[in-house]
């Protein structure tokens, strides 16, 4: 279930029957090991991006009544070109505050607090930050901070931003399979440390040294980060998801941030905060 940041409920929707069948039955369950190899993706992918999948485009549109007078107009090439399609300049707009943390993507947000041991739940499901990144010196270092979890689905603006200027490290990609993250799926199998992830980290001017990592998603061929190692700057379009569903991680070190005390309620009552790129979630220590 949804929320906004003042904690007003938003319907959302039931969850596919489709997932509930194919992680939560029998018969689904041997189908799911095949739907999650990358080649079904891959092949998704190129239909995709054929000329003759622009026939989708309208009907999907419809169907998740998207605002289309947000966007840049243009004449897509594919139902692929028309899912990455770039928002006008203007439509969002950053915080003046430098030092005011805001939302890198829309989406649907859920922070968890990361012990000391480095462990946090998602949807009852037990994680380390090591099994996340492969990493034990950035498990310990992110120890006792705060992990944001931006969920996107596939009527979100699939396009991402970094938070801060600072020092990008080189993009390490974690090879993996593609579940879907709808929520339901989350609740049944460890999606985040199963998901194909490529993880980079931010030395970053206002919030210490953050890790970023974007998670890919059945039906998602794609996670394009634009950068590598290197200077970069505040609402910079970091990357971008190709079709389907997908998540940007944040995670925070310790006494770097406080969070908007109705996403960490919402949080912790098991609702995710619907939120807008640029939209404020906390702010510096």
């Amino acid at each position: 279930m949804l929320k906004n940041i003042y904690g007003d409920t938003i319907d959302d929707g039931k969850n596919s029957r489709l997932i509930e069948f194919l992680y939560d039955n029998e018969y689904g369950a041997k189908l799911l090991p095949v739907l999650i190899k990358p080649w079904i993706t891959r092949a998704s992918e190129s239909i995709l991006d054929c000329r003759l999948s622009k026939l989708l485009i309208n009907p999907f549109i419809k169907l998740n009544n998207i605002d289309m007078s947000q966007y840049e107009h243009k004449d897509f090439t594919s139902y692929n070109d028309f899912f990455i399609r770039r928002l006008k300049p203007g439509v969002r707009s950053l915080p003046s505050d430098r030092t005011c943390l805001f939302a890198p993507c829309d989406s649907k947000l859920t922070v968890h607090e990361i012990t000391q041991t480095g462990r946090f739940p998602i949807k009852g499901i037990n994680y380390t930050v090591e099994e996340l990144t492969q990493s034990k010196r950035l498990c310990e270092k992110m120890a006792g901070g705060y992990m944001m979890v931006f969920r996107l689905s596939v009527d979100d603006y699939h396009r991402y931003v970094y938070i801060d200027d600072g020092i990008k490290t080189q993009n390490y990609r974690i090879k993996g399979h593609y579940h879907t993250v709808n929520p339901f799926a989350a609740s049944k199998k460890p999606i985040y440390k199963e998901n194909e992830r490529v993880i980079s980290l931010l030395k970053s001017k206002h919030f210490g040294t953050v890790a970023m990592i974007e998670v890919g998603a059945m039906m998602v061929g794609k996670i394009v980060n634009y950068h590598g190692e290197g200077q970069v700057k505040r609402g910079d379009e970091k990357g971008r998801f190709e079709f389907g569903g997908s998540t940007c991680i944040l995670m925070f070190q310790p006494d770097t941030i406080k969070v908007e005390n109705q996403i960490l309620l919402n949080s912790k009552l098991g609702y995710e905060t619907k939120v807008k790129l640029g939209q404020s979630i906390g702010h510096a220590i």
